[in-house]
């Protein structure tokens, strides 16, 4: 039981106005209106005996209790989501088999979690998961190999198989930590260190020199790594620099505090992680595991990695359901 005056509702307004600082933002955020989230904010200040952000600043900045509680808050409202998310999967108790393959971008956070509520609703089902690149995803669907899929979209129509797009992955720069500013700008870094390519025999690596070739940019050939984190290791040691996604680039959190993120400075471009099935399974089981997978991956992946990276609000997002 929540302490006396201390609401849910409270507790998604404060996480709220925390993300934006401003209250016209959080009462957008809310569905509430901007005299309700003032209401709010004041009910769980009061309730708590503490200031939780600096009401004179624009925009508003959370105090030493606020950032220590917001934590707590992200915490409790993480995993009353997550128990919400679990009840909308339908029940798939009349399944015998069924093969999942997922995107190792997911490994971390989102595919543990998903696996745990399938299999809370196949008690009687024989379920296997397979962790792969995109590419051998695509084509263990393509072979019938796996009923369902969470990978990248090759962005062409796959025999046989049914595709349900779910999030929208902008691709972004990752360098060694300070060497932007070093070098006096993302341009000019990307002209004096390597870059760390992916194997062009992975989709990602195919999608990002597609990009580059339609842009006329050209970049000698001497880094192409296989590995999403080895790549990530020799940009955090600063041998040289990347493109990846938010995805990817949450995965490797354990380099963070040695590299950084930024914006491409070249015409942007994405790719759309999908949920593909065979196009002749004709019951809802496809359709529930991607309303599913959309809300774990908001709350796990999205949400987190706004709030490191906020000038991705907007371009990292979840695409609506069919």
């Amino acid at each position: 039981m929540l302490m006396k005056g201390v609401t849910l509702r409270g507790l998604e307004v404060f996480e709220a106005l925390a993300a934006s600082g401003s209250v016209a933002q959080a009462a957008e955020a809310t569905g509430l209106s901007q005299p309700a989230v003032s209401q709010q904010m004041r009910n769980l200040e009061t309730a708590l005996g503490t200031d939780l952000v600096d009401h004179a600043r624009r925009p508003m900045q959370l105090t030493q209790a606020g950032r220590t509680f917001l934590g707590r808050t992200q915490t409790v409202l993480s995993q009353l989501r997550l128990a919400r998310n679990e009840l909308t999967v339908m029940d798939l108790t009349h399944l015998s088999t069924l093969s999942l393959g997922v995107i190792d971008d997911f490994d971390n956070d989102l595919t543990p979690q998903l696996v745990t509520i399938l299999a809370e609703n196949m008690t009687r089902c024989r379920f296997k998961l397979v962790t792969a690149p995109s590419h051998e995803i695509a084509e263990a669907m393509v072979d019938r190999r796996l009923n369902i899929a969470i990978a990248a979209s090759p962005g062409a129509v796959m025999d046989g198989v049914l595709e349900y797009p779910l999030v929208r992955d902008p691709f972004i720069l990752v360098t060694p930590r300070g060497a932007v500013e070093t070098a006096g700008g993302a341009e000019a870094l990307m002209q004096a260190l390597p870059f760390l390519r992916y194997d062009r025999d992975q989709l990602i690596g195919r999608q990002i020199e597609a990009h580059l070739g339609r842009q006329k940019l050209t970049y000698p050939e001497r880094f192409e790594i296989g590995a999403h984190l080895s790549l990530m290791t020799l940009v955090a040691r600063g041998v040289g620099w990347g493109i990846t996604t938010p995805l990817g680039y949450m995965r490797a959190g354990r380099f963070h505090d040695r590299m950084e993120a930024h914006p491409l400075p070249i015409k942007p471009f994405a790719r759309t992680i999908s949920l593909f099935a065979a196009s002749d399974w004709a019951d809802r089981v496809p359709r529930d595991v991607a309303r599913t997978t959309r809300k774990l991956v908001s709350e796990l992946v999205i949400g987190p990695a706004l709030r490191q990276l906020p000038w991705l609000d907007g371009e990292l997002r979840v695409l609506d359901s069919d």
